[in-house]
């Protein structure tokens, strides 16, 4: 992918989110929870969303992710990050495609004001800079269940 054409994609307003999208539970990852959602957009770029939030450990992923490439577009909330240039980014950063270095870049964003505790916040917040229009609902994650534990 080049850069001139993930920013066509990143910018492209048609792309959107109609299903609901639900938190399961992540045997990997225990007491985490997931959820996977197709992206469709009218140029028909082969696109989807995966989520991860993990209450305990208070972080949050979201992942655009395309199929013949991988990763193009994240957030991550709760995870510390060093750049390929060794410059430490922090607990709150996104990352973009570039041609140089993939995904691997990242930096601060100034539009995630949402907390980790508030998925469905920041999801918004995710969704509206990444121009993605999610006509579902995204659900609240359900309660931890100590019995997990």
């Amino acid at each position: 992918m080049t850069q001139a054409e993930f920013e066509a994609l990143l910018a492209d307003a048609t792309k959107r989110i109609e299903e609901d999208i639900s938190w399961l539970g992540d045997e990997d990852r225990s007491p985490g929870l997931e959820f996977r959602a197709e992206v469709i957009s009218d140029p028909g770029f082969p696109l989807f969303i995966k989520g991860w939030y993990n209450r305990e450990a208070q972080t949050l992923s979201y992942a655009l992710i395309h199929r013949g490439v991988g990763r193009i577009y994240g957030l991550d909330l709760g995870r510390n990050h060093h750049n390929p240039s060794c410059v430490y980014i922090g607990e709150r950063h996104k990352h973009s495609w570039n041609d140089l270095v993939r995904d691997k870049d990242a930096y601060v964003p100034e539009d995630i004001t949402a907390p980790v505790n508030d998925p469905v916040g920041v999801w918004r917040e995710f969704c509206q800079e990444a121009k993605i229009n999610h006509t579902g609902v995204m659900h609240q994650p359900p309660p931890v269940n100590m019995e997990m534990f």
